[in-house]
């Protein structure tokens, strides 16, 4: 989408191309509310706002929709595409790196009760499972704020694959 088209969109649709970036209505609500965007730069630096906080509540809601590290998104949605594209970017991994990083998803979700989520975006297996592996050492305090800040970079990165100049 344009962001000319995003400017002019009505709500409900500058709300549906949003979500597929973030799917936590208050920012939703904040950066379509925020329309007309002189440029994407302005779009991006407001959604980054928007952002900052996160309440764990839609941290939480959040996360219900991220698949885990190394597992296929299910279904054709634009945020599963997004997802889809995400983890193909990831590359090739021997066995031993895929084994130790379902077995880290599973050890991170006993110990946090949610999904380990990264940012795949740039980021090789071996190196998302070295990140993992050094996030089971945290406590929920420390790991809360690298959830926050992994999912604005989500939602920023993919806002740039929605709207463009």
């Amino acid at each position: 989408m344009l962001l000319s088209e995003f400017n002019q969109a009505d709500s409900a649709a500058a709300e549906s191309a949003l979500r597929p970036c973030l799917d936590i209505q208050r920012w939703i609500d904040e950066v379509a509310g925020a329309r007309p965007f002189g440029s994407v730069a302005e779009l991006q630096s407001a959604a980054a706002v928007a952002a900052k906080p996160f309440t764990s509540d839609e941290v939480e809601a959040a996360l219900a929709h991220h698949p885990r590290i190394g597992e296929r998104a299910a279904g054709s949605s634009t945020e599963a595409k997004f997802s889809q594209k995400e983890q193909q970017s990831l590359g090739e991994a021997s066995p031993e790196t895929m084994a130790a990083l379902a077995a880290g998803n599973v050890e991170y979700e006993k110990k946090f009760g949610q999904v380990f989520l990264i940012r795949a975006a740039g980021r090789s297996k071996p190196e998302i499972l070295e990140a993992l592996q050094e996030r089971l050492g945290h406590t929920p305090e420390q790991e809360e704020p690298i959830i926050q800040e992994q999912l604005r970079q989500i939602a920023l990165l993919r806002l740039e694959g929605v709207i463009s100049e």
